[in-house]
């Protein structure tokens, strides 16, 4: 009896799923209620019997189901979750997400331009949303990206897309919200003299060019100069300077420089010895966009699981921590981006302030998180809902998704040949 209890509940929530992606139903014209879930909301509070409602494309309850009374006749819909997990959709910072596609075809690659200084490069207009990666990220709840160029010494502003969408005006949530500065690292001998001077004056020609859009903002020029006058957000306060550094001594000098500069907003990108400057970061209020810890020690004598620690020692000492996926096939990676966060939960830090690092520590970084990147009510239901544990890579299945109350294809070209080929040798296709 309790075998046949779990198939027809596992038909009904089926039925859900393949009633709203045939009937394109979404909150933005009809009111839906998601009852008997487990609710991670984002900000570290967790409803083990929650209920999510959603209406006109925002979230218009999020309560714990145990503690208030439910009307029926309130929603044109109500779920039965029957234990599933909500979570707010993943944010990916510091990604090539829509600007790139495939790595051996430069035509398909738009996150590079030709020079040092390009503060006037926008990734904006290039974001492709016809791009075959994004399907197979959304599928595993990455729902919102930050996508950057990332080339020179200052690569271009970034901006901010919501993973669907006809084109970029459609899918952009945030435009131009930051400015992003490659700082020059040392090397790491100091007897390296030739290098270590290059770098030396590489710096010094960052602070000029600096200091000169600087003067130019304060002043009144009749004649534009692009590349100056796309750095006046960082001056006045709009946009964030992002930091592309590793090292404690070049996040130290960059910090400091930037503090001396009147630069208000920053945030360091890369990060890895960030740990022994937390004070320094706590006291200019800089958060830190961590890199890929799903990598080896820095150093020999470095604990093998160092980096998977390091998220949970700079949460503790205060600081806004973000996870991402950067580096090697990162565009594509990023579908990984929840078992980052997952990593980190298991080395030091307990399972919502991991979620937090990739949903409204990244929201608050981006500048919207008055708008996204936690469950709350008046916030765009941008969520997904999953099998099991959207953390933990043996259990996570995401069944439903939701970005501004729409219910999202989750299919991609590599469940279709999944099925493709399932279906040649005779097996049953498991999604």
């Amino acid at each position: 009896m309790k075998k046949n209890a779990m198939l027809w509940n596992k038909f009904l929530f089926g039925f859900y799923i393949l009633f709203i992606a045939v009937n394109g139903l979404n909150a933005q014209n009809k009111s839906m209620l998601f009852s008997n879930g487990i609710v991670h909301t984002g900000s570290g509070t967790v409803y083990q019997s929650g209920v999510v409602g959603i209406r006109e494309g925002k979230i218009a309850l999020c309560a714990d189901g145990r503690a208030i009374k439910i009307d029926p006749t309130a929603w044109d819909t109500i779920i039965d979750l029957q234990g599933r997990h909500v979570y707010p959709g993943f944010i990916a910072l510091n990604s090539t997400i829509g600007l790139r596609e495939i790595d051996a075809v430069r035509a398909t690659l738009d996150y590079a331009e030709v020079g040092e200084y390009n503060p006037h490069v926008r990734s904006l207009p290039a974001f492709n949303t016809d791009s075959r990666i994004i399907p197979t990220v959304r599928s595993n709840g990455v729902l919102m990206v930050q996508a950057v160029p990332q080339s020179g010494i200052i690569s271009g502003s970034s901006s901010v897309f919501k993973l669907e969408g006809w084109n970029w005006e459609d899918a952009l949530l945030k435009a131009d919200e930051g400015i992003h500065l490659f700082w020059p690292e040392y090397p790491v001998l100091r007897s390296d003299t030739g290098r270590f001077d290059a770098i030396l004056r590489k710096q010094q020609e960052i602070i000029r060019f600096l200091q000169e859009s600087k003067a130019y903002t304060k002043s009144n020029p009749e004649s534009k100069n692009l590349r100056l006058e796309a750095m006046r957000g960082i001056w006045n306060g709009k946009q964030r300077l992002y930091i592309h550094c590793n090292r404690a001594r070049d996040i130290e000098e960059s910090v400091r420089w930037m503090n001396q500069l009147g630069i208000s907003r920053m945030a360091i990108v890369g990060g890895r010895e960030s740990y022994k400057l937390t004070d320094l970061l706590n006291k200019f209020n800089v958060p830190v966009v961590l890199e890929r810890i799903h990598r080896l020690p820095d150093t020999e004598d470095q604990a093998v699981d160092f980096p998977f620690r390091l998220p949970g020692l700079l949460e503790k000492a205060g600081l806004t921590v973000v996870l991402t996926y950067d580096g090697d096939m990162e565009a594509m990676g990023t579908r990984n981006l929840g078992f980052t966060a997952g990593t980190a939960s298991a080395y030091g830090c307990d399972e919502e302030t991991a979620l937090r690092m990739i949903t409204l520590n990244a929201a608050k970084v981006l500048g919207i998180d008055h708008q996204t990147g936690s469950l709350e009510v008046g916030k765009s239901a941008d969520l997904f809902i999953s099998e099991g544990n959207a953390l933990d890579m043996q259990s996570s299945q995401v069944k439903m998704a939701f970005i501004g109350g729409k219910s999202i294809s989750l299919d991609n070209d590599q469940k279709a040949l999944y099925r493709k080929y399932m279906t040649k040798y005779g097996l049953k296709p498991n999604e």
